[in-house]
């Protein structure tokens, strides 16, 4: 259970969000923080991720007792391709001038992290807006309705069966390639996007996410 208890807060955006590992709500203190659990939450190779599960005691410079409890706790899914498993994260998602402002009072708070992560075989990481902040967040935003609407099984059967022709196309010539018809187009796309988001049709989801993007047909489908 996560530590946390989200406070009242009339200066940073707080709320909750969606875990789909969990079927259960996810914490936030900020807009930032928002955005990276939705990266995670959109990232298949992420088996399960918690907000603020540990609180960690560390003495200061003083050898007073103190307490610091990280934001987010990753664990990634066992991939058979991979020599070496990806370690867990512990994460700390701060503003970068934040980091600025703050670095004394953050940098004993972060070598304790570090240590106890360590201590687990576990990695401790500063996510920061360049790290969340991209086209692919833009992406995923738009994206991650689409994962659980219900199956349009005729229009995904029309949609895979056309781009194994094609091979490659983009989202305009795919829908062109199965009719004409503007309105039937427009009934498809959604199904198209599902499948998008659901990793059925490959694209770079690191650029801009367009009518005239290149998809191709994963091997999986």
């Amino acid at each position: 259970m996560p530590v946390r208890i989200v406070p009242k807060n009339y200066r940073n955006l707080t709320g909750l969000v969606l875990n789909t590992r969990t079927q259960s709500m996810t914490a936030f203190e900020s807009s930032l923080e928002r955005d990276f659990l939705l990266l995670l939450d959109f990232d298949l190779e992420v088996e399960f991720y918690e907000e603020q599960p540990v609180t960690i005691t560390y003495q200061d410079d003083r050898g007073r007792r103190r307490t610091y409890t990280p934001d987010v706790f990753v664990r990634y899914r066992m991939d058979p391709l991979k020599a070496k498993p990806t370690s867990p994260l512990l994460c700390e998602v701060k503003y970068r001038d934040d980091l600025r402002q703050y670095w004394t009072m953050y940098r004993p708070k972060f070598r304790a992290a570090g240590r106890y992560a360590r201590q687990r075989g576990w990695r401790f990481r500063l996510v920061t807006e360049r790290d969340v902040r991209t086209p692919y967040l833009e992406n995923v935003k738009f994206l991650r309705s689409y994962r659980t609407m219900p199956l349009n099984e005729p229009h995904r059967t029309r949609l895979l069966a056309a781009l194994s022709v094609l091979g490659e196309a983009h989202p305009t010539s795919l829908l062109n390639a199965i009719s004409q018809d503007r309105r039937q187009q427009a009934q498809i796309l959604p199904t198209l996007w599902q499948l998008l988001a659901t990793r059925q049709i490959g694209t770079d989801l690191n650029q801009p996410l367009t009518m005239q993007c290149r998809i191709w047909l994963k091997e999986s489908s």
